[in-house]
């Protein structure tokens, strides 16, 4: 009988992947709520996190700061395709039989997850901070703000899946 640990190779031969059992392990749910997260964040300020007042400029709803926006949509984007490819490494991860390219596989998803953790920890504090400061006056009939107030909400989701 052989030892079974997180970077033992899976046994020779059982190559089935069973779609149903992968979506019901937790990791893979928390990975599909990263992946939900960083789509709503990046989306809500890419569709409804810009205005225009006056002019064919764009201005961020985020107390006009065009640096709030582009934090979001970067980290949300970054996150996404994170997720995306730690799903990918999830499905492929049984059927990898050296020892070194399991940790190193481990090692990089949790590097990648501590630091996508603190960016949307910095994004959370940073959305918040500007949402906070923007005036009824720089937002006509309070356009983007249910936009604006379910990208801090979902950024501090997001600490918390990522964590």
């Amino acid at each position: 009988m052989e030892p079974v640990g997180s970077f033992l190779p899976g046994k020779t031969g059982t190559s089935h992947f069973d779609p149903v059992a992968f979506v019901k392990r937790p990791r893979t749910i928390l990975r599909l709520l990263c992946w939900v997260f960083s789509m709503v964040v990046f989306s809500c300020i890419v569709n409804e996190g810009y205005m225009n007042i006056g002019s064919e400029r764009l201005l961020c709803v985020f107390n006009k700061n065009a640096d709030a926006c582009n934090y979001g949509v970067t980290v949300g984007v970054v996150c996404f395709l994170g997720s995306v490819c730690f799903l990918v490494v999830d499905i492929y991860f049984p059927t990898i039989h050296s020892v070194r390219l399991r940790r190193r596989a481990t090692l990089i998803d949790m590097v990648f997850s501590a630091l996508a953790s603190f960016l949307w920890f910095v994004g959370f504090c940073f959305l918040a901070n500007q949402w906070q400061q923007t005036t009824e006056e720089e937002l006509p009939l309070a356009q983007g703000a249910d936009a604006a107030r379910a990208t801090v909400t979902f950024c501090f989701f997001s600490i918390l899946t990522w964590a």
